[in-house]
């Protein structure tokens, strides 16, 4: 894992939605905690200030699938929520990760997240996108939710472990899901665990398509046929 604060492409996704069928069975936690442990192990940039940011959005704009994820501090107070600290998007090549406590949400992240041009595909992604709109509004375009586009395959498993253990064949680590998000400097701990996440994202997104006889495949995704 390389990791650096700032700048690292793929063409032509396409949205497919199939009939729903009879759920497929999911593994047991204990099946999942016997399956190998798996993180991204490729380019994360750190995106902290202005001149990482353009040089991240020009490499995402080029982009047709974004792996996207984000990270909030936990609260334990009742009717207390933390707005998004953290954005992460994966492309084929490089996670990059936008610390929101160093660089506030503004206009020209929210016109990627906006750009219908762009699939930005993740669990719960709706959830993300509506949290970070109560920040600065916008309205989200290009959103895949890789959950419902499991559930329209028949698979049962919902979260991106859980995911990833059954469709991809391996287990991610969560040990770092419930760390302080706000920290001015991230952990490698925090780094590796936000970069895998979207990273698996992406993964299972054209891994499902691959599951389903679709022949696209982006020009520069690397994922294994």
């Amino acid at each position: 894992m390389s990791v650096h604060t700032a700048p690292a492409s793929s063409r032509t996704p396409q949205r497919q939605a199939l009939s729903p069928v009879v759920l497929q069975p999911s593994l047991s936690k204990e099946e999942i905690n016997l399956l190998p442990l798996r993180a991204w192990e490729g380019n994360i940039a750190l995106v902290q200030d202005e001149e990482s940011l353009s040089a991240a959005l020009e490499d995402m704009r080029r982009e047709n699938v974004l792996g996207f994820d984000t990270e909030t501090k936990p609260t334990f107070t009742k009717g207390k929520t933390s707005q998004p600290a953290l954005i992460q998007l994966a492309t084929a090549n490089t996670v990059y990760l936008i610390q929101l406590t160093r660089l506030p949400f503004r206009a020209d992240i929210a016109e990627l997240l906006a750009s219908p041009h762009a699939l930005k595909v993740g669990v719960a992604i709706n959830d993300d996108m509506k949290a970070l709109a109560r920040i600065l509004p916008f309205k989200a375009d290009g959103v895949v939710d890789l959950a419902a586009m499991a559930r329209a395959r028949g698979i049962q498993a919902q979260g991106l472990r859980t995911l990833a253990a059954n469709l991809l064949g391996f287990r991610i680590s969560k040990t770092a899901q419930c760390s302080n998000w706000e920290n001015h400097e991230l952990s490698p701990q925090q780094i590796k665990y936000a970069a895998t996440d979207a990273w698996v994202g992406r993964e299972l997104y054209f891994h499902m398509l691959r599951q389903s006889g679709s022949q696209t495949r982006p020009r520069g995704d690397k994922t294994p046929a």
